[in-house]
């Protein structure tokens, strides 16, 4: 008995001993030996993956990045696998179009659940070439001009329930809800032929909701995706009622769809393209809801959230707020005037908005490409293949490498102000580049230029007082987490 006891002992010892050596062996592998050992980082960054997830799931790493550029410099090991860069060439080195093999986008990132779909977001080279090609004309500047009168819609109802929930300024507004109401609105109706009825019920459809409550989570299941144990642990435990949520919520989209495909009536919309070659390519509904889906995302929370951030800065920079008001109520004789044609000469609107974007941009994290086969230089490093490669976009744009004080708000940056000569504009790429660079970019300028104009044509704005920390207190998911953005808005006389 004693050596049967012996012998569990000893077998338990040695397992627990092996467990620790692996995990040492693995480390100093990582740390000496890796061929990404050259390069400096955190040590437990360099050592294993848990240092960057644990970031991640914090909501901080874009945020620990600026700190990591400036202590480590231009290139950060981030991960044992992963560098991220703070040049601005890395834009073009990364995203770029190439000579050779494109950098492909990492599954890790863009699809941590295997059986994922994929979509124009994460699909690989050739298919996204071809649903990038069939869908680019919903977004073209005729698409957007043919679709005019339904944002424009959308937009007048925004600014009556505005007026209505304001009550004559005594009342403070959540304006990132009523932002978020009306850009998914806009593009429910844009890729389903219908409204999410937002801005008509004043609250977020369920299919909504469900994008806010999934960013979180994504996070988590992005971190697991590195280790297939806990991956499959997480799976095996997902309550049943988000499993169950989540495939009604699929079927609600997918109803949606059916009937944008059962409509007889012409629409030059975001899905047109994709319906016209749905049976020459064997697209499946799977297929069609999944790139709809993706629409839904792109094309509406990120507008949302740059409007809230561009109306939070102006609001605690009274001289920006005072200058953009005068510019816009100077600049058309009746409301009716303000249309998609004669927004886009306000020089002041378009500086304001893109310094929103470098001090608030809607992608603040880094995504991820793998270096292909036979390695790539980037910014003058040899990168070895099969390495992960990021710009963090957010520690880009705080760099004061790149920008002259670069936590304040100074639009004039963009309006050629020579104290502002020596910023590296180039670092700035809230849309990306290449052939992947955002498709949407013409639909977000159009709508963050309309509404925002159309609000301060209509209201004089005062912040609440409980929203004076509105950005300083936020985490990043991927997604900002935004909270309640509250204003008093008293219509002008």
């Amino acid at each position: 008995m004693a050596l049967l006891s012996l012998s569990l002992g000893s077998g338990i010892l040695l397992v627990f001993v092996s467990i620790i050596l692996y995990f040492v062996s693995y480390a100093v592998y990582n740390l000496y030996f890796h061929p990404l050992a050259r390069f400096p980082g955190p040590v437990v960054m360099r050592a294993t993956r848990a240092g960057a997830c644990y970031r991640v799931m914090r909501g901080t790493m874009p945020f620990d990045m600026l700190e990591l550029h400036k202590k480590y410099g231009n290139v950060v090991r981030v991960a044992p696998d992963e560098l991220a860069f703070a040049d601005p060439q890395a834009w073009k080195d990364i995203m770029g179009h190439r000579n050779g093999p494109e950098m492909e986008k990492w599954d890790k990132f863009y699809r941590p659940v295997e059986d994922m779909p994929t979509d124009i977001v994460n699909a690989k080279r050739e298919e996204h070439g071809l649903l990038r090609r069939t869908m680019a004309h919903g977004f073209s500047d005729r698409s957007m001009r043919e679709q005019q009168p339904i944002i424009t819609g959308y937009i007048d109802l925004l600014i009556k329930r505005l007026d209505e929930n304001g009550k004559a300024g005594t009342t403070p507004v959540d304006l990132a809800a009523w932002y978020n109401f009306t850009t998914f609105d806009v593009i429910g109706d844009l890729a389903f032929g219908e409204s999410f009825n937002c801005l008509d019920n004043s609250d977020y459809d369920p299919w909504v909701k469900a994008i806010f409550q999934v960013a979180r989570v994504g996070t988590i299941f992005q971190s697991c995706a590195h280790y297939p144990f806990l991956m499959r642990l997480l799976l095996s435990l997902a309550p049943k009622k988000l499993i169950d949520e989540r495939q009604e919520l699929m079927e609600k989209t997918k109803v949606k769809l059916r009937r944008r495909m059962e409509s007889t009536k012409e629409r030059p919309d975001l899905v047109e393209g994709l319906l016209k070659k749905r049976d020459e390519w064997g697209l499946t509904l799977d297929k069609l809801q999944t790139n709809s889906s993706i629409l839904i995302i792109g094309g509406s929370e990120t507008t949302a959230t740059l409007l809230s951030g561009v109306t939070f800065l102006l609001l605690t920079h009274p001289a920006a707020m005072e200058k953009l008001t005068a510019e816009i109520r100077s600049s058309f004789k009746s409301e009716d005037e303000i249309n998609f044609s004669s927004v886009s000469v306000l020089p002041y609107l378009l500086a304001c908005l893109d310094e929103a974007l470098r001090m608030y941009p809607p992608v603040p994290t880094g995504l991820p490409r793998v270096v292909p086969k036979g390695g790539a230089t980037v910014c003058r490093e040899f990168v070895p293949e099969t390495s992960i490669v990021a710009v963090h976009q957010w520690a880009m744009y705080h760099n004061d490498k790149h920008f002259k004080d670069p936590f304040a708000f100074h639009p004039e940056r963009w309006l050629n102000d020579p104290l502002f000569a020596g910023d590296h504009k180039e670092a700035f790429q809230p849309f990306h580049l290449g052939p992947r660079n955002c498709l949407g970019k013409n639909l977000a300028y159009i709508e963050m230029r309309l509404i925002l104009a159309r609000v301060l044509w209509n209201f004089d704005m005062q912040i609440a007082e409980d929203s004076l920390d509105w950005m300083s207190k936020q985490r990043i998911y991927n997604l900002w987490e935004k909270g309640p953005l509250n204003v008093y808005l008293t219509p002008r006389r």
